[in-house]
């Protein structure tokens, strides 16, 4: 059974109409299926746990939103060996669509879903964090500093809304990266990678633990990065002046950054984080809040794709 979670809010409310043509090819090829919407924030997540609840060993979930509904939906999942995972993407980074390789227009993509014949199995990152909860699963990255403060800036932007009524919603990122470069605050951090040692930074300005190679709407952190090797890839950008961070920035989204120095990306399968001051926290581009201590770490092989 197909089952699908809309966010018809997403793309600054286009995706409802989007759904409508995705519902067209499901009639026309007389597909069964189940659908339901997303009506606020954390309700894709409590979505998805109540499907995986039903009496259905082969599940196949679709989440028609952004990279912000597919977190939820993913973080919802209390089963993955029954779960077959699909995204057909509606918002404004699409960064999981792209480092699946995902193309096409939505009836296109929902045509691929429908004729896949073999998964691509990924790996997860999972992130908890001093007081937090819950741990929280990632598909793309999760990280702290400047990359989480301009996705917690995204969420409620108004130049978001507009750039998306000019499809441009890609580029909200860029915007926002640049607007904050000069005011957020930088912090002493110290990592340890797979228990060895502890390495300090001065004025770390962000750390991202990266399963694909880009975030932010196509900005490669880790261009190496693999979601299918067991491992993250942890970029950390650190003790570079404010007036320079605006000089690398074009290096860094054409993915010429790790020749500077202050960069740098370590691959591994765990890594801690520790500031002297808070930061923004986010998954996937999800606020989680402002931390001291993180906990980050890969989870091979967890989800399964159609595409």
């Amino acid at each position: 059974m197909l089952y699908f979670i809309v966010n018809e809010k997403s793309k600054s409310g286009n995706a409802k109409q989007i759904w409508k043509e995705i519902e067209e090819v499901l009639k026309v090829r007389n597909v069964s299926y189940q659908a339901f919407v997303s009506e606020y924030r954390g309700h894709a997540g409590k979505l998805a746990a109540e499907i995986c609840a039903m009496d259905d060993n082969d599940i196949c979930l679709v989440a028609v939103g952004g990279d912000g509904t597919a977190n939820e939906v993913i973080n919802g999942i209390t089963d993955f060996e029954k779960v077959r995972f699909g995204v057909i993407p509606t918002g404004s980074g699409n960064d999981l669509a792209r480092g699946l390789g995902i193309m096409g227009t939505p009836t296109e993509v929902i045509g691929h879903i429908l004729n896949c014949r073999e998964d691509y199995v990924m790996d997860l990152g999972q992130v908890s964090w001093n007081g937090c909860e819950k741990p929280r699963l990632f598909a793309i990255s999760a990280g702290a500093g400047l990359d989480a403060l301009v996705c917690k800036k995204a969420l409620k932007s108004k130049v978001k809304d507009a750039l998306n009524k000019l499809h441009l919603g890609k580029l909200t990122y860029l915007f926002l990266t640049v607007q904050s470069l000069f005011t957020m605050q930088t912090t002493d951090a110290g990592a340890v990678f797979d228990g060895k040692g502890q390495k300090n930074h001065k004025k770390m300005i962000f750390a991202a633990a990266m399963n694909f190679r880009a975030e932010g709407g196509g900005v490669p952190m880790a261009p190496g990065a693999d979601a299918q090797d067991g491992k993250l890839s942890v970029c950390m950008a650190w003790g570079i002046p404010k007036w320079r961070t605006f000089l690398c920035l074009p290096l860094l989204v054409t993915a010429n950054h790790l020749r500077i120095r202050g960069f740098e990306v370590t691959n591994c399968k765990e890594y801690d984080l520790k500031l002297k001051t808070p930061m923004v926290l986010h998954a996937d581009g999800e606020y989680c809040g402002d931390v001291t201590e993180m906990h980050f770490q890969c989870l091979p092989k967890k989800l399964h794709v159609m595409w």
